[in-house]
């Protein structure tokens, strides 16, 4: 079995902007800048063969290149059970029309439907029991955080290697956007 996710890149200005909003929450594990994605669909773990087959179903995929722009912070949970801290994307229809056409395609391979709203986000950190005013205070000073706008001209296939120290990602494939709906 392997994990699997498929995501959009961060490019390295928009990463360098990301990775300096890290710090200042106590209870926060700060995501690895080089890890920082935009996950489309979290698969989970699937046998080898079937992996296969959502990498035959990814090459498949059309849709047209676009510019996304992150926008914002928040958190997933409320209060003490506040468990990650994000950055937002403004809303932008090409993205969730690529949402859909990636969900379309695995659900053909065989996954299930993904029952969870598509809420776009990057993480930034895993919160356990975070002290609540320092988390308060950051929203507040980085809600207008805004960068970006960042080409989105491929997806990635990912597999998640899980660790003591966290998850390690490793790019499996990636498919380009072909202007083509």
């Amino acid at each position: 079995m392997i994990r699997l996710f498929v995501a959009l890149d961060v490019t390295d200005a928009v990463r360098q902007r990301l990775a300096g909003l890290s710090g200042g929450v106590p209870g926060a594990r700060w995501m690895d800048p080089e890890s920082l994605h935009l996950t489309l669909r979290f698969i989970g773990d699937v046998p080898e063969d079937q992996a296969i087959d959502i990498d035959e179903a990814l090459t498949e995929l059309r849709a047209p290149p676009f510019e996304l722009v992150l926008e914002g912070v928040g958190v997933f949970g409320t209060g003490r059970r506040a468990r990650v801290l994000w950055a937002g994307v403004e809303r932008n229809e090409a993205l969730n029309h690529l949402q859909a056409k990636v969900e379309s395609a695995l659900v053909r391979c065989g996954l299930p439907a993904e029952e969870r709203r598509f809420t776009p986000h990057v993480t930034l950190a895993r919160l356990k029991d975070p002290a609540q005013e320092r988390l308060g205070r950051f929203l507040t000073d980085r809600g207008m955080f805004r960068a970006g706008p960042m080409p989105v001209d491929h997806v990635t296939l990912y597999r998640s290697h899980l660790g003591n120290g966290g998850a390690v990602y490793e790019a499996l494939g990636e498919y380009p956007l072909d202007g083509k709906a």
